[in-house]
């Protein structure tokens, strides 16, 4: 006996749900006629009957109830398979947790867990804010799977990637003398109380680069470890700061005035992964969404 396909089984289980062959053709959007060859076929290779009349209606044959049973546990199974497909698409009982500089957990990351949740709506999202020395062992303990910070580093164990950049800005206290101004220079806040991050930091030592290249040497009024604490002393109108424009990227930041740097400097972003690890599909496109962000801000 040759086996049946599987158009002759999805045949008979339509005739077996509509009791009638013109059921089962509306049923799968085909012929009444096509229906009979195929079920006369099955019926021919399997040499049983499969079906009988009753009251005009098409009921398993007798001798084909253990047939009918077999068929029914099957497609429970793919019933069960198609909703376990489904419940992987939408994320359900999985987990994705990154880590992430300060600055890009401020709107970047927010925005792009944002975008995958909406596509994996049953998703668990951990999201840590770690300083750059901290996110080395997070990725090489996997305690998530992947960091995205604002300073290069050179590591056994970690891949680095560069992801894209962000100009520096410059940020004034509300209604600050030089917010009139679209585009201000280093040399125009040199006399300012300025506020910063320790230079000695790398991530500080990119915001004062301009300082350094331009000769000044600029003593801070006042330092913060991150910069949303920068952002609020510079609301507290305790001075200006240079900033990050990831930071910034809200621009109805209350009692902050945002201006371009006339000088040209970029805080560059980059991806920390663990050598040899394989990332899931969950962190790969968060990874992507970050990254287009990154692209926008340029």
């Amino acid at each position: 006996m040759r086996d049946i396909t599987l158009r002759q089984i999805e045949a008979i289980r339509a005739v077996m749900l509509r009791g009638s062959i013109r059921g089962a053709a509306e049923h799968l959007h085909v012929s009444a006629p096509g229906i009979s060859r195929i079920i006369k076929h099955a019926e021919d290779t399997l040499g049983i009957r499969l079906f009988e009349r009753k009251g005009g209606t098409f009921v398993p044959a007798v001798e084909a109830r253990n047939f009918f049973d077999q068929l029914s546990e099957v497609y429970k199974g793919v019933e069960n398979l198609q909703l376990a497909l489904e419940s992987v698409k939408r994320g359900d009982d999985s987990e994705l947790s990154f880590a992430s500089a300060p600055s890009i957990a401020a709107y970047i990351a927010p925005q792009a867990i944002r975008t995958v949740r909406d596509c994996y709506p049953g998703l668990y999202i951990d999201l840590n804010i770690v300083k750059y020395e901290e996110a080395i062992d997070y990725v090489l303990l996997e305690q998530g799977e992947f960091a995205i910070m604002t300073t290069d580093v050179d590591s056994q164990g970690i891949e680095v990637k560069f992801l894209g950049s962000v100009p520096v800005k410059v940020i004034l206290p509300l209604g600050h003398q030089l917010s009139s101004k679209e585009v201000i220079s280093v040399q125009d806040i040199r006399n300012e109380s300025i506020i910063g991050v320790d230079p000695h930091d790398p991530f500080g030592a990119q915001l004062y680069a301009p300082f350094k290249d331009a000769g000044l040497n600029v003593v801070y009024a006042t330092r913060g470890r991150f910069s949303q604490t920068v952002i609020g002393l510079v609301r507290e109108n305790q001075g200006v700061a240079l900033i990050d424009d990831t930071s910034v990227l809200r621009r109805d930041l209350s009692g902050v005035e945002v201006r371009d740097l006339a000088e040209d400097y970029y805080i560059s972003v980059y991806l920390y992964s663990k050598s040899g690890h394989k990332m899931s599909s969950f962190a790969q496109q968060t990874i992507s969404e970050i990254e287009k962000r990154l692209g926008r801000g340029k």
